[in-house]
């Protein structure tokens, strides 16, 4: 795999080495990431075979038109109802379970970035938005990872939406531990006040995108922040919603 060569390079490599990367898998595209199955027999030399796309387990049981989670008849969920997020809804495209768990750790720190274009041909409802924002990174995870994940989604989307995308008008001012690193508590508390918008959304439908929620916490300082600088309203959507 052409773009994991890159990921064994020192960090802080070159963007453009990235994109060269991504430029080269496209022209030679890989195997199947989740069976192997030769890059010929797949479906347009995508990085998922067409069977394992086919068996990807979608997120859509009812489940709370807040948060994405599981809940019967999609009733707002009790967390939701006891603290209100400040987001207004979230739109789930697969279940955090496996295999994709595997996909998504592949395309975040295998560096398997034609998984953005899979992921993107995969999506057949988003929310109503004017501006689509990308989750940011702080500058040194950027560095370290060379890419930010959720701009690689956004960018496709964007313009299979039809939308503005906005990509500096949001900055996350303060660097944060990972947060798979931590137990529950310390997530809904990590994110607090880490990020700043440099532009005013005022009156516009915000669409956030991310790649994987789990308690939310991060999507609901963005959200807040957001607001506080004029969005009417704040609409999530993920690659996979854990839980």
């Amino acid at each position: 795999m052409i773009s994991e060569a890159f990921g064994k390079f020192p960090r802080g490599i070159c963007r453009g080495w990235r994109l060269l990367a991504s430029l080269l898998d496209a022209l030679i595209p890989p195997d199947c990431c989740l069976c192997g199955t030769p890059a010929g027999r797949g479906k347009g030399g995508a990085p998922v075979c067409g069977d394992c796309a086919d068996a990807l387990p979608r997120h859509d049981l009812p489940a709370c038109p807040y948060c994405a989670l599981f809940v019967p008849e999609g009733r707002i969920c009790g967390c939701c109802l006891r603290d209100p997020p400040a987001f207004d809804s979230t739109c789930a495209l697969y279940s955090y379970v496996f295999p994709v768990d595997v996909l998504v750790r592949a395309f975040k720190y295998r560096h398997r970035l034609s998984l953005a274009r899979f992921f993107v041909d995969a999506v057949s409802i988003l929310p109503e938005a004017d501006v689509i924002v990308p989750m940011p990174l702080h500058p040194r995870r950027l560095s370290e990872r060379g890419f930010n994940q959720a701009l690689e989604i956004a960018r496709p989307l964007a313009r299979a939406a039809g939308l503005p995308l906005e990509q500096g008008g949001v900055v996350r001012e303060r660097h944060t531990l990972p947060q798979a690193m931590l137990d529950r508590e310390a997530r809904l508390a990590n994110p607090r006040g880490a990020f700043a918008c440099r532009r005013r959304f005022n009156g516009l439908r915000v669409m956030v995108i991310d790649d994987v929620m789990t308690t939310g916490a991060s999507l609901d300082a963005l959200a807040h922040c957001l607001k506080m600088a004029g969005a009417v309203s704040v609409h999530n959507f993920v690659l996979a919603r854990a839980g």
